[in-house]
């Protein structure tokens, strides 16, 4: 697979992850990142400082019932380069309840520094930022 593809599969696999609820895969994304949030001005490194943000989400049996929607992604990164950046807008579906509407609950914007280490991308910071809100009764980021 290119850099290209592996960048882009490692910002894809944060929202199937936190879709599925699996806080720890989660958090193990960024176990050598720093995780930055405009909306509070949080600068949090490796899974101790960043799990406790995410073990904070609510939860219906076990998911937080959303779906990320990851759009205009750019990914910036030279052939042969240890370093890379990437950039897209996110938008988060909420369904509580079976049957229920769907709510757009958050939108915004992810801004990603990685690095390769051992032969493989990973995320070394992530800027979060809150562009739009909706539902205020859950913020999934």
């Amino acid at each position: 697979m290119s850099d290209f593809g592996e960048i882009t599969a490692l910002v894809n696999s944060y929202a199937l992850l936190l879709d599925a609820g699996d806080m720890d895969a989660v958090t193990a994304l960024f176990a050598h990142s720093t995780w930055r949030s405009e909306p509070n001005g949080q600068v949090l490194r490796g899974i101790e400082e960043i799990k406790p943000v995410y073990e904070q989400l609510k939860t219906y049996d076990g998911s937080p019932r959303t779906k990320h929607l990851l759009t205009n992604l750019t990914v910036d990164v030279e052939t042969g380069a240890s370093t890379a950046s990437a950039h897209c807008y996110w938008t988060v579906l909420q369904n509580i309840a079976s049957g229920s509407a769907i709510n757009i609950i958050l939108s915004g914007q992810y801004a990603d520094k990685f690095e390769k280490a051992e032969g493989a991308w990973r995320f070394s910071d992530r800027l979060i930022t809150v562009d739009l809100t909706g539902d205020a009764s859950a913020h999934v980021t």
